[in-house]
């Protein structure tokens, strides 16, 4: 049981090194993936609502301290997100929910609120219009961030599946 908590987390560390090390030579006009975004919607796939609602909180703030951020920023944007990743949480359907392409779609969708949330909330210059937050901001960080998540879709063992 101690094992459930203790496995994210130590994901977590080789995960934030990569997005503050090697994620940011990734960009293409400053739009990166998140890949801390992907192993907390993954783990709330597996566990739960409540258990990545948590595991966002905890995991935002230790990114919060980590990369020397705004802090809070990130801790609110992976607990909203993965909160509404919740919802899709079934645990008779916990293979189709991480094996399938509605995976990549769940990662989408948090990923474009949590970047939404993350530049509303960070972003200080005034002259950002909404619908640029929305698309620019929101809307194609959410579609890298998916595209990160396909290996574990591919790589995942479809049990129920013949």
């Amino acid at each position: 049981m101690l094992l459930n908590y203790l496995k994210p987390v130590l994901y977590f560390i080789p995960l934030a090194a990569l997005q503050l090390v090697v994620v940011p030579l990734m960009t293409i006009y400053e739009i990166s993936p998140n890949l801390i975004l992907v192993l907390i919607v993954y783990f709330t796939m597996l566990y739960g609502q409540i258990y990545g609602t948590i595991l966002g909180f905890v995991l935002g703030f230790l990114f919060d301290i980590i990369s020397g951020g705004l802090l809070g920023a990130s801790m609110l944007s992976f607990t909203v997100s993965v909160f509404i990743a919740g919802y899709f949480y079934n645990e008779n359907k916990v293979d189709t929910n991480t094996a399938t392409f509605l995976f990549t779609i769940i990662v989408f969708l948090c990923g474009s609120i949590n970047s939404f949330l993350f530049s509303s909330i960070a972003i200080s210059n005034p002259d950002v219009k909404l619908i640029s937050l929305i698309l620019e901001i929101g809307f194609l960080p959410g579609l890298y961030t998916s595209v990160f998540s396909l290996p574990i879709v591919i790589f995942t063992t479809k049990k129920g599946i013949e």
